[in-house]
């Protein structure tokens, strides 16, 4: 099934796209979600009448996540987690913990946004990348401590 990528989808391409997919993924996954439109005639001749005005909308939301990204890159994230005497640390930092503390500065992102392959389970300072979109990326520092007793 030919479809036109209304949004950037990962693993599949960019807004704007033409792409043949299976029609059990476009009807069941892509459509539900508004990420694509079925590519018929009528659909891909508005779809490129639309082109210049997509590409303005699509260069100001760049730039509003480039600065998003400028912000995300000065941020470092604090948690504190109890240690055993042993130096292993109890629990974990997942990425539903640093959603929540951007959601307390003020920066609302998705789940999938973070690349974090496993939960931080050890005591020190990570790097953790953000993907605002696929070719626009922050890298945030978080810190994890010992928790005092």
């Amino acid at each position: 099934m030919k479809v036109i990528l209304k949004k950037d989808v990962y693993n599949l391409g960019r807004s704007g796209e033409i792409k043949t997919v299976k029609d059990g993924y476009a009807r069941n996954f892509l459509m539900p979600r508004g990420l694509v439109e079925l590519a018929t005639e009528g659909s891909l001749r508005a779809w490129k009448n639309s082109a210049e005005k997509r590409a303005k909308r699509v260069a100001a939301e760049d730039a509003g996540l480039k600065e998003l990204a400028k912000r995300l890159s000065a941020i470092t994230l604090s948690f504190s987690r109890p240690v055993s005497d042993d130096g292993v640390m109890y629990g974990s930092v997942a990425k539903s913990d640093i959603i929540k503390n951007l959601a307390a500065a003020d920066i609302e992102i998705d789940k999938d946004m973070i690349r974090l392959p496993a939960s931080i389970k050890a005591v020190g300072t990570v790097e953790v990348e953000i993907a605002l979109k696929p070719d626009i990326a922050a890298k945030i520092k978080v810190a994890v401590s010992a928790q005092s007793k």
